[in-house]
């Protein structure tokens, strides 16, 4: 029995709409960033800084992180490149360097800040004259820009100017009354500087590093003495020194004391109190982190109660201190910029569920803290509005927040807290919806489901289905009524599936070692949404889930999603395409399913054939005359016509050799968009079979006389270099490595080693690979694309897909030579001395039970699978080949088989 599980939700699909809007609609005032680079020092940064604070060597290693590589996919779907890093960089470069298009660098950085209302600039960076002044920014935001002051470049440049002036060769006394002289010269002149700051319009608020210089532990009060002292041994060694940051303690904490004092004492009476903003959190590698904590700040806060306080960058990883400060003190704000896009995906949405725990949102700001590159903006903007839609959403899904309260919500946090804070007085007014829904915005399952049903009629079942370890195509199907009323009502779509699916072959015989206990939850993949497999039904692919949401290490779809992860982690993506052989039989009389099923379930008495072939004429390989038969012509066209009509576009179909045998090629995808078209493909057609009278079996070997009915599976590298021998010669060097082990999926049943035979265009029974040479397991067709033979249609696509890509990817990491020279001819007929020149050393396994050994002996492949999957694929295997062994003949087993695939 199915359970649903699901809190009553407080919001319509409406509703919900509605907060969707807002997140991607409100315009963001960016309170805390940094300017541009010009267009000739762009050159002066490395771009991995888009994602990390590291420098020098360090930063190198960002290309392993999660940060990193989201960017990689969000920038590649904005640019239209490859699906690497080198791709996205030559993107770039090209907007960049474009002498073709003086306007492309303009219209991209419009992009990158489409969606900001303003940016509050902190223009006190390193580096000033490469970048570009405050209000150049005007002209790609909606508001003109304002200044934040960042008082220890202040106090840096009014130290630069004196200390340039200072000569102290005199004597003690005099030298004393100089350098007292001097230090009150850098009071005043700092006072004069802060006073006419808070002054200034265009000035809207002040910034502090002082976490970067001598941390966040700021004294309750200034040690006058100390910094005097200081100060004089600064002057009195200026001429020694090469001075560029303020790093004693005392002059420090005197410049953040001062600043707030002036605040509080000099404001206009008639204004708010310009804030001062705190870096607090992650940073460069010059920050002492354990001093980083924005809790280092409670006595400062004190000390200044009417002085507005904004802690910068969710002051991660100590966001939960930074939220109780702004909760329990009236004066302290919290930002969450940086975090978008330094973080994860997962880190920003615990981040942004950390910081409503306990901070009222009236007291949270966002910002992109955005520097050097548009990007950064880009990025930080995009990442903001995917997390508020996944966090939010779930909130008012849940009942947590009404969706009216959402909405205020996120327009607080986007737009009018900082408005209010830092006195902009700018009027409110959403984006132009195309405006801030950008590529890799997440869109939610109910939208996907609104946006397929735009041009399909209303179905009267969801069909959410998975591929068991047998291959056998399972499912679960909910009335539409019932299915949408759950999205209504916001609960889960998610259905709960025994755990012991992964314990039962064909006939739902469970292993003994499996318990008939505890359930995971199959969680539908509404990208996979097509309509079908027959009239009123759309089916999705769904992945199983334990109770708390983690993964299922036995999960067949979730082990190839991790492949192909690993492969965008190691800068390969693929493109796969099927060929899907088949043979159309006819059913003939038999006893009523009763007796059948006490035949076939009987080891001694032997079931009455159920399938007879199709009467030919000749048939063979292409010819043309079998689609003479109008039902079988008829058949054919229909099966072209529907499967079009769901985005499926057939490329070929003709006659294969055995009688009513035929073969339907399948458009390339990527890797689990292609298992999914392939299984839905082959519902689609048994489906249009059945009700034209026939049956489709994938039995790889129907016939003992005739040729066996494969899957074969073509490849190709799409991403960066794909085309480069240096790429993909070993990645198909790692897929031979591991062959034989691969075999156990590919090659799954024993009927499979009975087509896997010499001389039969089946891929032989040799580990090695040919140009154009169809009696290798691998033929190379040209440059990344090969075709992989040696699978059929009893194999779980996933597994085995899974298992060839990380054998390839690990071959392609570890640069595997290709040990195996390009065979020419059948290797069944090469000689000894042949063999030996050519590499060809090891056949495939002859059995299922030589196919699992050679996995099982295989350690590095399983590791790649995982020990568990392994282990429990092995030992399913071994209890359905003893079932079979059990049935009452080599034709018991075929017609067995037959009723199944």
């Amino acid at each position: 029995m199915a359970s649903w599980v699901g809190i009553r939700a407080s919001a319509t699909p409406a509703q919900l709409d509605a907060v969707v809007r807002a997140i991607r609609n409100t315009p963001v005032i960016d309170h805390h960033a940094h300017p541009l680079l010009k267009p000739d020092s762009l050159g002066k940064y490395p771009l991995l800084s888009l994602t990390s604070e590291a420098g020098g060597d360090a930063i190198h290693s960002a290309t392993s992180s999660l940060p990193h590589l989201r960017a990689v996919r969000q920038l590649s779907s904005v640019l239209g490149c490859a699906l690497t890093w080198e791709a996205v960089v030559a993107a770039l470069e090209s907007k960049r360097f474009d002498p073709t298009d003086t306007a492309s660098l303009e219209n991209w950085t419009a992009q990158c800040l489409s969606g900001i209302e303003t940016i509050l600039v902190d223009d006190g960076l390193d580096d000033e004259d490469s970048a570009q002044v405050y209000s150049w920014h005007d002209d790609y935001v909606r508001s003109k820009c304002k200044r934040i002051v960042r008082i220890e470049k202040v106090a840096a440049d009014i130290i630069k100017m004196l200390g340039g002036m200072c000569n102290v060769s005199s004597s003690h006394a005099q030298r004393k009354e100089t350098l007292n002289d001097f230090y009150d010269e850098f009071i005043r002149e700092f006072d004069r500087v802060i006073k006419e700051a808070i002054e200034d319009p265009e000035v809207v608020g002040f910034k502090s590093v002082v976490a970067y210089r001598t941390g966040l532990d700021v004294k309750p009060q200034v040690n006058e003495e100390a910094a005097r002292a200081a100060f004089g041994e600064l002057m009195a060694n200026f001429a020694l020194m090469d001075f560029e940051k303020l790093q004693e303690e005392s002059l420090n904490d005197l410049v953040v004391h001062r600043t707030a004092t002036l605040i509080r004492d000099f404001s206009p009476k008639e204004r708010r109190k310009k804030p001062i903003q705190f870096h607090t959190g992650l940073g460069d590698n010059d920050l002492t982190m354990s001093k980083a904590s924005p809790s280092h700040l409670q006595e400062f806060i004190r000390a200044y109660p009417t002085v507005p306080i904004v802690l910068l960058h969710a002051g991660y990883p100590f966001t939960r201190e930074m939220g109780y400060m702004a909760s329990v003190y009236e004066n302290v704000y919290a930002d969450i910029g940086e975090v978008f896009p330094c973080v994860s995906q997962d880190g920003q949405e615990r981040l942004l569920r950390e910081i409503l725990e306990l901070c009222p949102w009236s007291k949270i700001l966002w910002s992109t803290d955005g520097h050097w590159f548009p990007e950064t903006y880009l990025l930080a903007t995009m990442q903001m509005r995917e997390v508020f839609e996944t966090v939010i959403c779930e909130y008012v899904r849940k009942g947590h927040i009404g969706w009216r309260a959402a909405v205020e919500l996120v327009q607080d946090l986007l737009f009018k807290n900082a408005n209010k804070l830092y006195q902009l007085e700018l009027d409110f007014s959403e984006l132009d919806g195309d405006t801030a829904v950008l590529p890799g915005t997440y869109i939610t399952d109910l939208e996907l489901l609104q946006n397929f049903l735009k041009d399909q009629p209303i179905p009267d079942f969801v069909r959410i289905c998975w591929n068991d370890f047998t291959a056998s195509q399972r499912m679960r199907m909910v009335p539409f009524r019932k299915f949408m009323s759950l999205l209504n009502d916001g609960k889960p779509t998610d259905i709960g599936i025994t755990k012991a699916v992964f314990g039962l072959i064909q006939n739902d015989r469970l292993m003994p070692s499996v318990p008939a206990t505890g359930e995971y939850r199959l969680h539908p993949d509404f990208s996979s949404l097509k309509p079908g497999p027959i009239e009123g039904h759309i089916s999705m692919h769904g992945e199983f889930r334990e109770q708390s949401g983690a993964r299922v290490p036995l999960c067949p779809r979730s082990l190839l999603h991790q492949a192909v992860d690993f492969g965008v982690e190691s800068g390969l993506t693929f493109l796969l395409g099927f060929e899907i052989e088949f043979l159309l039989v006819e059913r003939v009389d038999s006893p009523s399913p009763l007796v059948r099923q006490s035949s076939v379930s009987s080891a001694t008495s032997k079931p009455p054939a159920r399938y007879t072939t199709l009467a030919t004429d000749g048939h063979a390989w292409s010819v043309s005359r079998y689609f003479a038969d109008p039902r079988v012509s008829t058949l054919l066209r229909d099966m072209v016509s529907v499967l079009a009509s769901m985005g499926i576009y057939v490329e070929q179909l003709h006659a294969e050799s055995a009688t009513g045998q035929f073969e339907l090629i399948l458009p390339p995808y990527p890797p689990v968009q292609a298992v999914d078209t392939l299984l839905h493909t082959r519902d689609v057609m048994s489906a249009l079979a059945t009700a034209a009278g026939f049956k489709i079996t994938l039995h790889p070997k129907p016939f003992a006389h005739a040729c066996g009915t494969a899957a074969h599976m073509h490849m190709s590298i799409s991403s960066a270099n794909g085309s480069d021998p240096k790429t993909y010669t070993p990645f198909y060097a790692g897929i031979l490595k591991h062959l034989r082990a691969i075999t156990a999926f590919t090659y799954s049943n024993p009927s499979s080693y009975e087509r896997a035979q010499d001389g039969t265009w089946a891929g032989g029974r040799w580990v090695t690979w040919g140009t154009q040479n169809r009696e290798t397991a691998l033929r190379k067709i040209e440059g990344s694309h090969w075709e992989l033979k040696t699978m059929d249609g009893l194999a779980n696509p996933y597994f085995a897909v899974a298992a060839v890509l990380f054998a390839g990817i690990h071959g392609f990491l570890d640069n595997e030579p290709m040990v195996w020279g390009d065979c020419e001819m059948d290797p069944s007929k090469l000689t000894a001395m042949d063999r030996k020149e050519l590499g060809v050393s090891q056949m495939l396994p002859s059995s299922v039970e030589e196919a699992l050994t050679a996995l099982n002996d295989d350690q590095d492949m399983v590791e790649f699978l995982g020990s568990e999957l392994v282990d429990r694929y092995t030992a399913i295997k071994e209890f359905e080949l003893s079932f079979l062994e059990g049935l009452g003949g080599d034709e018991e087993r075929r017609e067995w088989l037959m009723e199944r695939y």
